[in-house]
């Protein structure tokens, strides 16, 4: 019984533990796009060679499944969502840091 509410309790702090990260992760989207080279085809708030990330945010805004699509996306690359300019595949950027990118791109407004 001993095992099993110890084990309980860190179930627990992990996800408490997970939660805050989730909020960290969105801070230092920002940072990670700039260090992964987003910004060299992204802007925040204009075109550049792709998409700015305010339209994409817009776009994608309420959309339940935006974070998963937009992270696959961004690893896979993608082309025709935005026009005849392929995003290339970004498989050196880890999947932590694009999923903190994405939340940080859908939470701008």
């Amino acid at each position: 019984m001993k095992k099993i509410l110890q084990l309980l309790c860190a179930a627990a702090a992990g996800a408490a533990l997970a939660s805050g990260a989730h909020a960290a992760d969105a801070k230092s989207g920002e940072a990670l796009a700039n260090a992964s080279g987003c910004l060299a085809c992204h802007s925040v708030d204009k075109k550049l060679i792709g998409p700015g990330y305010k339209d994409i945010a817009d776009k994608y805004r309420g959309n339940k499944a935006a974070e998963a699509d937009l992270a696959r996306k961004v690893k896979g690359g993608s082309k025709g969502v935005w026009g005849d300019i392929q995003m290339p595949a970004n498989a050196h950027v880890k999947d932590e840091d694009i999923r903190a990118i994405v939340q940080w791109i859908l939470s701008i407004k």
